[in-house]
């Protein structure tokens, strides 16, 4: 007969092998989800739009965030990372495209997260919400070196190094928001409950920032 301890191996190793296989079963049914998310933002009224003592524009915006984001939500969503960025083109950086460096994985993005916020459940995936843009929008006048931020490839996240926010991406180079059209862009990244994380977003065009401070 078999001694107790060689059973309880047994049983243990079987119940391992059983969990690791439902992980991978419930991580490979999120492929099967086809989500329909729905966003829109509306820009209510630009407060103020000035250049700041140290040459930096500065402009605050009041939103109208509305977003369903219910679709994406499965059995398998723990929680859901969703922020909205202004984008924009500079002279140094082409709207939504980065200039990746070879020996590291940094990258430049001109873009600036205004708003952020984490979905725990369904029931608050879709809302709207009437705010002040909640990081400043700042176009950073400056000569070099580019602020540099983490783009982790394998989470398809966005990572600075501030304590402010994680998704608080970038401030473009450059004292350029006057006259600038921008694209207000709302992203997410659903963090599963096992597996890996997705990203997505939804781009809405048509913004522009006055030619004059006021």
């Amino acid at each position: 007969m078999h001694s107790f301890g060689y059973r309880a191996n047994a049983v243990v190793t079987f119940a391992v092998t059983i969990l690791a296989v439902t992980c991978a079963m419930v991580s490979l049914s999120d492929n099967f989800n086809s989500p329909s998310p729905t966003a829109d933002v509306k820009v209510l009224n630009i407060n103020w739009f000035q250049k700041q003592p140290n040459g930096n524009d500065e402009v605050s915006l009041t939103l109208n965030i509305s977003a369903d984001l219910s679709s994406l939500f499965t059995w398998n969503t723990k929680q859901v990372f969703v922020f909205v960025a202004a984008e924009y083109e500079t002279p140094q950086n082409a709207l939504n495209q980065f200039t990746s460096v070879t020996a590291c994985s940094f990258v430049f993005v001109a873009q600036v997260s205004l708003w952020d916020g984490i979905i725990q459940s369904k029931e608050h995936a879709k809302f709207w919400i009437h705010t002040t843009n909640k990081y400043r929008f700042t176009d950073q006048a400056r000569d070099g070196p580019f602020p540099l931020y983490l783009y982790d490839t394998s989470l398809l996240m966005y990572i600075t190094i501030t304590s402010s926010s994680i998704f608080l991406l970038v401030l473009a180079i450059g004292n350029n928001l006057r006259g600038k059209d921008y694209n207000m862009t709302l992203h997410w990244h659903i963090m599963p409950k096992t597996g890996k994380m997705f990203a997505d977003k939804i781009v809405m065009t048509g913004y522009y920032l006055p030619q004059d401070y006021k």
